[in-house]
């Protein structure tokens, strides 16, 4: 019997054991933050898009994820943003924006500036915004971060 490739994956898939409760949770946020972002002016480009960003030490490859890449059409010009979703159900020791950490933040850099360069989108306007989801209670309270952090800090120093 041929199997394809689809075939395969498909019913691997199938078989997969459970999702983890903190990834589920993490893909319930980033539908939340997609619905409030739809209602507040954003176009929505893509979603979960992951690249090769460089290469470990040791030669292991790095991936970079962006949560959602956005044009905030409530501003003028038009921006594009590079989004990072953090979904928490509590804040008492951290908020979720908190979890946006330099490494994070610089991971996000690369894979934006790679985007922006493979999009040829270079000359266009944009900015890193944090969505942060509390999902404790009967309703997640969600806030949006406008231009969280910039790229100044991480610029390479050369010579």
């Amino acid at each position: 019997m041929h199997w394809d490739f689809w075939q395969l994956n498909a019913r691997k898939s199938s078989l997969a054991r459970p999702k983890a409760t903190h990834l589920a949770l993490g893909e319930q946020g980033e539908q939340w933050a997609l619905e409030y972002l739809k209602s507040h002016g954003y176009r929505i480009v893509l979603t979960n898009f992951i690249l090769p960003i460089g290469y470990s030490a040791g030669g292991r490859q790095i991936t970079g994820e962006i949560d959602i890449v956005a044009y905030d059409e409530t501003s003028i010009p038009f921006t594009l943003a590079f989004i990072e979703v953090k979904t928490r159900t509590r804040s008492d020791i951290a908020t979720p924006e908190a979890a946006v950490d330099a490494r994070k933040q610089r991971q996000l850099v690369r894979a934006a500036k790679l985007y922006r360069r493979l999009m040829y989108l270079e000359n266009e306007l944009y900015r890193y915004d944090v969505i942060s989801v509390l999902a404790g209670e009967a309703k997640p309270r969600i806030s949006l971060l406008r231009n969280y952090f910039g790229e100044p800090r991480f610029a390479q120093r050369r010579g």
